[in-house]
């Protein structure tokens, strides 16, 4: 495990010169990807975990009206 965490940080802090042109729309093409791999996570998450929740708050609130229905007619029939 050392060995691969050695050669690893020796990869990325050893540098040879690209030779190439990156133009300043490289740095926003950079960051509008990471903005937007951020905003598919949370979205994912978001619907993984907000869109159950609502639908059981959503048949809890029915049940609770079906109950105060049930005993409104038990009211009205005594």
């Amino acid at each position: 495990m050392h060995k691969l965490i050695f050669k690893t940080c020796l990869f990325l802090l050893i540098t040879t010169p690209s030779l190439a042109y990156l133009g300043p729309g490289v740095g926003g093409g950079v960051i509008a990807a990471t903005i937007g791999i951020i905003v598919a996570i949370f979205a994912a998450v978001f619907g993984l975990i907000w869109f159950p929740i609502k639908r059981l708050l959503k048949k809890r609130k029915e049940l609770k009206e079906q109950k105060e229905l049930k005993e409104n007619n038990q009211n009205k029939v005594d």
